[in-house]
């Protein structure tokens, strides 16, 4: 069971970093100010990160229970690249559909912009681009279906 702390302290850690940048959202800064912002930021983000690895060393330093054995890990070689494969389908395939829906979702806005009548024209280049996550995804999925 979380205790208290474990509860709120993420919680008030989260508002630490979010305050920064409440008024460059609202864009009621300066360029510099903005910056100084963003910097504070992250630094802020990278102490909070220090601070949660610290505070699970303090909270929480045995993972069991004493008496407890650890659990072994049971696998094959082909077992553990398999998952990799896996991994690395859904990974570079999502990355290469970011990629394209960059290239793809700009020039789609722009032709929309001048002529109405492209919509559906260019909503297909941006939705390819995006099917190509789901392929590398149904190839993970797959890939973890044949693992045994």
């Amino acid at each position: 069971m979380l205790s208290l702390v474990e509860i709120l302290l993420p919680l008030v850690m989260l508002v630490l970093i979010t305050i920064p940048l409440i008024n460059v959202f609202r864009g009621k800064t300066s360029a510099k100010t903005a910056k100084n912002r963003i910097y504070m930021h992250v630094f802020g983000f990278f102490g909070i990160v220090a601070a949660v690895l610290v505070m699970q060393l303090i909270i929480s330093p045995r993972v069991f229970a004493e008496g407890e054995v650890e659990p072994t890990i049971i696998g094959t070689m082909a077992q553990g690249l398999g998952f990799l494969s896996a991994a690395l389908a859904t990974g570079l395939s999502s990355l290469g559909a970011g990629i394209a829906v960059a290239a793809a979702a700009p020039a789609a806005i722009g032709a929309f912009s001048e002529n109405e009548k492209n919509f559906g024209k260019s909503l297909i280049f941006v939705a390819l681009g995006e099917g190509v996550a789901i392929y590398g995804l149904l190839i993970s999925i797959l890939i973890i279906n044949n693992l045994s």
